[in-house]
């Protein structure tokens, strides 16, 4: 589908004051506005022409405009906020038959479940339900073909650490394992209104045609947990209490967590787990 000619449409300053729609520090809300950064996210999520995407917390529609004026085969956007809702209705209008609006908390639903294959989500995530709702979707990651994200700068160099760094931890590990991560550009405070206080960044994940090396995401988080709650102490005794020899799979016992690769912390889950079941 080629990228349509956009309809005439209000700014978003106009829908916002139509509306009433007053940034809430409660639903983690910071409105992009910039159409040309709406843009700028749409196409770092590639050819979006056969795709259904998923967005969550479109706020007063950026993005969604943005994908819509892409070319995307359809946009579910899920919002809690009932203002919003009410707004976004007018650009389903625009759009017949290519913009769903699901009105929901993006934590409590099955996002696969929302629209057939190919998936994409594409979204500018609220700031305090980001993490979890990653470690969500990375639990059936296969179900999606690529995630384009924005997040807080410092939760993005999380995700994309390397082994050595003091931002590389249980998160990245969890996230490398099963997806490619890369960073895409940098979003400064004042893009948003109101401008948050920290800087944001966004990132593009595509999942694996398999995990990086064998593991279970129940072993892989005991090991992580109990290297990263205590990374400034030694394996030997941060994973003491799991009872793991590590000299048996080549790792050394003065290591600290940070200088694991991933590889490596799937090593430490399959044994756990071979232990954990008497083997």
């Amino acid at each position: 589908m080629p990228a349509d000619a956009p309809p005439e449409l209000p700014p978003l300053r106009d829908i916002i004051r139509r509306f009433e729609i007053a940034a809430k520090r409660s639903l983690g809300q910071h409105f992009l506005l910039d159409l040309n950064l709406c843009a700028r996210i749409a196409r770092a999520a590639g050819d979006l022409s056969a795709v259904n995407v998923i967005e969550i917390g479109p706020g007063p529609g950026g993005l969604t405009r943005a994908l819509l004026a892409a070319g995307v085969r359809s946009v579910t956007a899920i919002e809690r906020d009932v203002r919003c809702v009410a707004a976004l209705a007018e650009l389903a209008a625009a759009y017949p038959g290519r913009l769903a609006i699901v009105e929901a908390d993006a934590l409590t639903i099955d996002t696969a479940a929302l629209v057939p294959p190919p998936r994409r989500i594409v979204a500018n995530l609220p700031y305090n339900i980001a993490t979890p709702l990653l470690l969500g979707w990375l639990a059936r990651i296969d179900a999606f073909e690529r995630l384009t994200l924005m997040f807080q700068k410092e939760v993005a160099e999380r995700l994309t650490a390397r082994p050595g760094s003091k931002k590389y931890g249980r998160l990245s590990v969890i996230t490398q394992w099963l997806a490619e991560v890369a960073i895409e550009f940098n979003v400064a405070a004042r893009a948003f209104t109101p401008p948050p206080k920290v800087a944001s960044t966004v990132v593009s994940l595509i999942p694996r045609p398999r995990p990086l090396a064998p593991a279970t995401w129940r072993a892989l988080e005991a090991v992580t947990a109990a290297a990263f709650g205590q990374r400034r102490k030694m394996l030997r005794s941060s994973l003491k209490r799991l009872g793991l020899e590590l000299p048996a799979l080549a790792i050394e016992p003065t290591a600290r967590a940070e200088n694991l690769s991933v590889e490596e912390f799937c090593a430490l889950a399959r044994a756990y787990e071979e232990k954990a079941a008497g083997r």
